[in-house]
């Protein structure tokens, strides 16, 4: 059963250790490539595909940001729904990440959220300036610790984007929302007419 010394399977991944990992991969793959340093967004976007989103839970954050109505939507709906939200959330994530420039990453304190399986790990990316903070939620499914929900500068994202979601699915209904989402992410993707 013991697989041997030095063989640390991602199962036995404590959510700090996972979090530490994905930090410092990001951040050392951003520290190596010039287009990132000098806030190419397009490769900001390609490395947290990359490193972070394999360990994000997205069925689970867009069920939650989406909330009740959820339950409504057709599998097709939902698919659309995933898909539209992970690129919204990867464009939040990556905007969040343009201001890296020689940071570390720090865990600054890991906490259980009382009544789930849910743990909290906060973060610090240090550097010159002001800290930038990003705080995980993660929860366990089968073995694998995953990603739920992001705190970007003090804003819970699933928390922020339920809130926007509630108008929207009242108004349009899901495939409102999903248009909507469509809409949001072509106007992100197209570059900002001067």
């Amino acid at each position: 059963r013991d697989p041997g010394p030095g063989h640390v399977g991602l199962a036995d991944t404590t959510p700090d250790a996972l979090v530490k990992k994905i930090s410092n991969e990001v951040l050392d793959t951003a520290k190596a490539d010039k287009a990132i340093q000098a806030g190419d967004i397009n490769k900001i976007i390609a490395l947290v595909d990359s490193k972070v989103m394999p360990n994000v839970n997205f069925e689970v954050m867009t069920r939650s940001a989406v909330g009740p109505k959820w339950r409504e939507a057709t599998p097709e709906q939902r698919g659309r729904l995933q898909a539209e939200f992970k690129s919204l959330l990867v464009r939040v994530y990556a905007g969040a990440l343009t201001q890296i420039k020689d940071q570390t990453a720090e865990i600054t304190k890991t906490q259980s959220v009382p009544g789930s399986t849910q743990v909290v790990v906060q973060s610090e990316l240090r550097g010159k300036g002001e800290p930038i903070k990003l705080d995980y939620r993660l929860d366990k499914y089968d073995a694998d610790w995953k990603i739920i929900d992001v705190n970007v500068g003090g804003v819970w994202l699933v928390t922020s984007y339920r809130s926007q979601f509630g108008p929207e699915l009242a108004n349009g209904g899901i495939d409102g929302l999903i248009s909507k989402l469509v809409e949001r992410n072509k106007a992100a993707a197209s570059p900002a007419k001067s």
